[in-house]
């Protein structure tokens, strides 16, 4: 993405790798000079050992290769500062936007440029309370298979994406939890999924058994649902629709009517009581 001036890091890894050659250089003298004195203190006729190690020169030895250690990790240092010299993008990516340009100065903390990864792109979706309880356990959600249908808002193509992980922070502002999805190499679909379109997205629910579709009329403003008794009066319950879609509410019955064929009142007025006598009309929807 940019190169700095880099003629100063060159000349420090030169002087690193000069520091580093007179290094060796002093540590093979010192080996060689260590197994002279070795040779002479044989040679003297003394017996033992002597009674310093400077007369064998195992200090000067030590010394001469901290030395060359030393050296080593200054030329690595040197090394790595002319390699950062270049400055390059950490995945594969596309350049949205350079923020320096020939010249200019960059320091630790500037803004380089602003990058979009092509190896995928993340879609974050707020989703209320009632649409996480539809969806299955964070294990399964957090395992990056769970598919989702990613469909573009203007033209209507669909991609297949995945659910990446779920957050597990609330937004200060909306109060909802996202869900982030993935679509894998969007660049290399057909047709491409650029970033920045604007898409909507399908997310598989969980299974749920015993669920009642019904208009959404049938939901009175209180929250209660209506029916036709075995007798032909009329009784309520109270539902909270478990999702809705293309003018229908899903919702759980309760226990006492599951398997139980009953009518439900389409259109139910605030006027109605419980235990009111009617004679049902069944309509068609």
């Amino acid at each position: 993405m940019a190169r700095l001036e880099n003629s100063e890091y060159q000349a420090a890894v030169e002087s690193a790798r000069q520091a580093l050659s007179s290094a060796k250089v002093s540590l093979l003298e010192e080996e060689r000079q260590g197994l002279q004195a070795l040779s002479e203190w044989k040679s003297s006729g003394l017996e033992g050992e002597p009674d310093s190690d400077l007369v064998l020169r195992k200090p000067q030895l030590a010394a001469a290769k901290a030395t060359v250690k030393q050296a080593e990790a200054s030329l690595k240092a040197a090394e790595k500062d002319l390699s950062q010299s270049a400055i390059k993008a950490p995945f594969d990516a596309l350049v949205i936007n350079r923020a320096v340009s020939p010249g200019g100065y960059v320091q630790t903390g500037s803004e380089v440029a602003t990058l979009y990864s092509t190896d995928r792109v993340e879609i974050s979706v707020a989703l209320s309370a009632q649409e996480w309880n539809n969806l299955p356990s964070l294990a399964i959600l957090n395992s990056g298979k769970w598919p989702v249908e990613v469909e573009s808002v203007e033209d209507h193509h669909i991609w297949q994406g995945r659910v990446l992980r779920a957050e597990q922070n609330l937004n200060v502002e909306t109060r909802q939890r996202s869900l982030i999805i993935a679509v894998d190499e969007p660049l290399d679909l057909e047709p491409a999924l650029f970033p920045g379109t604007f898409v909507s997205a399908h997310i598989t629910g969980r299974n749920v058994a015993g669920v009642w579709k019904l208009p959404n009329s049938a939901l009175s403003q209180r929250g209660e649902v209506w029916y036709v008794s075995a007798d032909n009066t009329l009784q309520k319950f109270s539902a909270s629709p478990l999702f809705s879609s293309s003018g229908y509410i899903y919702i759980q019955p309760p226990e006492s009517l599951n398997n139980t064929p009953v009518m439900i009142l389409v259109s139910p007025l605030n006027s109605y009581l419980e235990g009111m006598a009617v004679n049902p009309v069944e309509v068609a929807l």
